[in-house]
């Protein structure tokens, strides 16, 4: 078990630095960086891998039953969607109460979904991870209204008053909903493995291939959707000349970076969640997304970015990073009850 939870924070920590290396692109509009980035992430580097660790990969995903395959599609492709919607989401609400609700959303619907698979656990080891959850998303909510505080403390600062983003009501509903439909990614997971582990032992692989199998489908199907809107980005804001930049080089070497840590991180993840045993989409899902939030915060304050924000709002930034700990402490538990 204490392996599975390691991996899973380690895997959250690769979540939360991958984009990084972005903030040293030049010469690059959003569209640009973001459409490349998904088209390495999603296709070339999971391919690559594949086919390059997998004995047996054509065999492996030939035989698979076709219901598998739509069930990991669809699903892959809802998390594609989601991930969209959550990016339209920041720009109504602002990137820190809109990372809040999706995170919050996807951990609580998300570590949930593989029950419906994988079936409950006794009921003092579900009290427990359930009670987990709750103390995580507390702490989640705790840090979006930290991250609303700052944002007004800033904006009083620098223009005398704060300034609305876009339709809060809208924006809130579009990053529920982005959540909703991101959960797919776990419960993709859930379904793929079993089929997916025995071919791939059965095939002479080593344990942890399993993972890299599992990633297969959901990345090509959860691209679809992925590339499909950046090609119509990319057309409708006319950026598809920002790639003749002669920084192309240096960015697509960061960018082919982030891909790959984007990947691990997901790989990472479905191998934790098979070594937390039973129930170990939810625990390690949960451990995964909050890791992921704390690391991204925790990078905040060390760049800055919470320099001129009030103590009041700092106080509620700690007890949300203090809640998410104590919920991953109580989720670990939880799942040891289980083991």
């Amino acid at each position: 078990m204490i392996e599975g939870i390691v991996l899973a924070i380690f895997a959250g920590i690769m979540l939360g630095l991958y984009a990084l290396p972005e903030k040293f692109t030049n010469d690059f509009k959003y569209e640009n960086t973001w459409s490349l980035f998904f088209i390495l992430t999603m296709f070339v580097v999971p391919i690559i891998a594949s086919v390059g660790l997998i004995n047996g990969f054509a065999d492996i995903f030939g035989n698979m039953p076709t219901d598998i395959w739509l069930k990991m599609a669809l699903s892959s492709f809802l998390w594609g969607t989601g991930v969209m919607l959550w990016g339209k989401a920041i720009n109504h609400i602002g990137l820190s109460l809109g990372f809040s609700i999706f995170i919050g959303t996807v951990i609580l619907v998300g570590s949930l979904l593989p029950f419906l698979v994988d079936g409950l656990p006794p009921a003092n080891a579900l009290l427990l991870i359930s009670l987990g959850l709750a103390v995580v998303l507390f702490g989640i909510v705790a840090n979006g209204r930290a991250g609303i505080l700052r944002e007004k403390d800033e904006s009083s600062k620098e223009n005398g008053d704060s300034k609305e983003k876009g339709s809060m009501g809208t924006g809130i509903l579009i990053a529920v909903i982005g959540g909703l439909l991101a959960t797919g990614f776990s419960y993709a997971n859930a379904v793929g493995r079993p089929y997916l582990h025995e071919a791939s032992q059965n095939a002479g692989n080593a344990e942890w291939i399993t993972a890299v199998a599992v990633m297969f489908p959901i990345f090509i199907s959860g691209g679809l959707v992925m590339t499909a809107y950046f090609i119509w980005q990319l057309t409708q804001k006319k950026a598809w000349g920002g790639f003749k930049s002669p920084s192309f080089g240096k960015n697509f070497f960061l960018i082919l970076v982030m891909a790959i840590f984007h990947y691990a991180a997901s790989a990472l993840f479905a191998y934790a969640a098979y070594k937390l045993g039973a129930s170990g989409n939810t625990v390690g899902y949960a451990i995964f997304n909050t890791a992921s939030v704390l690391t991204a915060i925790v990078s905040g304050i060390i760049t800055k970015e919470w320099v001129m924000a009030s103590s009041k709002a700092k106080k509620m930034l700690y007890t949300g990073l203090a809640c998410m700990v104590v919920g991953i402490v109580i989720i670990a538990v939880g799942n040891s009850v289980i083991a």
